[in-house]
């Protein structure tokens, strides 16, 4: 390769700063980043436009495309964007809801739409853990915080037995939960009567931490949220081209995790965080030195469940593997 130009669409996390700065560069590319005012920015300038040669996705948004035949990019094995998604259930503290098989009947509000990427994991949990599945409730699609119609620019799919609505025009799911207008709420974003310690909200898991950490030490899964894909047509001309991406986003993330090392010298007084050096040991202790690896066999468990939780809530009528959406490149990873 020399010198190719590349249009990265990404966002600026901890673990990518040091590529989005150019203080790691991608051999062979001169590459100019771009981001958005909310991540579903990106994918929707990728899925819409294909507006970037390299782009961060959510994975549900990259099967979508997929499932309609659009092969047009394929992912590579680097994940930005990973969390424990028990959190990520909020109820309304009259809707009678105390424990997760008390969904069941119930109205649940989800964020963008139906099969978010933080909603196909507590749907696929709540299933597998608790036996609550998704046609025992009612779905209404739309934002937290403000009015917003579902995601008009990926397909939304979803089994004839599901009840599945947009969010009624001008209401947002946050003030609509704290009503009791819905029972409970699947969010990657907070609502701002949660932040707020509105008395008439709740997380259905209080201590979510200790259930998430459960979680992990039973299954090994610290769920994965988005990856990174890149035009196939870019790979024909340029053979080298996904390793060296994989590579530098590899790079940037390892400088990420160094910081956290060497910074417990001196307490992490970087982080405005007290207790922080506690807290990264107390992580280093459960989930190893690299809690948060790229490549394929590392995650493989954690992509089989994503994948088989697509399948099993009827957003895919094909079972999806790895091999299938990864470039071969990088199958050994």
């Amino acid at each position: 390769m020399n010198n190719i130009k590349l249009n990265v669409g990404a966002w600026k996390y901890f673990h990518t700063e040091a590529l989005l700065d150019g203080t790691v560069k991608i051999e062979g590319v001169d590459a100019s980043f771009e981001s958005g005012k909310i991540i579903s920015d990106i994918f929707e300038r990728m899925v819409r436009d294909k507006a970037y040669d390299v782009a961060e996705l959510g994975l549900t948004f990259y099967l979508r495309m997929l499932e309609q035949g659009d092969t047009s990019f394929i992912a590579l094995p680097i994940f930005p964007n990973r969390q424990f998604r028990h959190s990520a259930i909020f109820i309304n503290t009259a809707s009678g809801i105390e424990k997760p098989e008390d969904l069941a009947g119930k109205t649940i509000g989800e964020f963008g739409l139906y099969g978010h990427d933080a909603g196909v994991w507590p749907k696929g949990i709540l299933s597998d853990d608790f036996g609550v599945k998704p046609e025992q409730s009612r779905w209404i699609i739309g934002a937290s915080d403000w009015y917003m119609p579902p995601f008009d620019f990926v397909p939304q799919p979803h089994p004839d037995d599901v009840d599945v609505r947009p969010v009624p025009k001008g209401k947002a799911l946050g003030t609509m939960l704290e009503n009791g207008e819905i029972d409970a709420f699947i969010s990657a974003h907070a609502p701002t009567c949660i932040v707020n310690g509105s008395p008439k909200v709740a997380r259905l898991f209080p201590d979510y931490e200790s259930v998430e950490r459960d979680y992990y030490q039973r299954t090994g899964i610290f769920p994965i949220m988005h990856t990174v894909v890149i035009r196939k047509d870019l790979l024909e001309k340029h053979l080298d081209l996904a390793q060296a991406v994989y590579r530098a986003f590899c790079e940037s993330k390892d400088i990420a995790m160094e910081k956290y090392r060497t910074q417990t010298v001196r307490q992490n007084m970087e982080a405005m965080m007290p207790w922080f050096t506690p807290l990264f040991e107390k992580n280093r202790q459960l989930m190893g030195d690299d809690w948060w690896p790229y490549g394929i066999e590392a995650n493989r468990k954690t992509l089989d469940t994503f994948l088989r939780y697509f399948y099993e809530q009827g957003l895919s009528k094909h079972l999806w593997t790895c091999e299938e959406i990864f470039v071969p490149e990088l199958f050994r990873t």
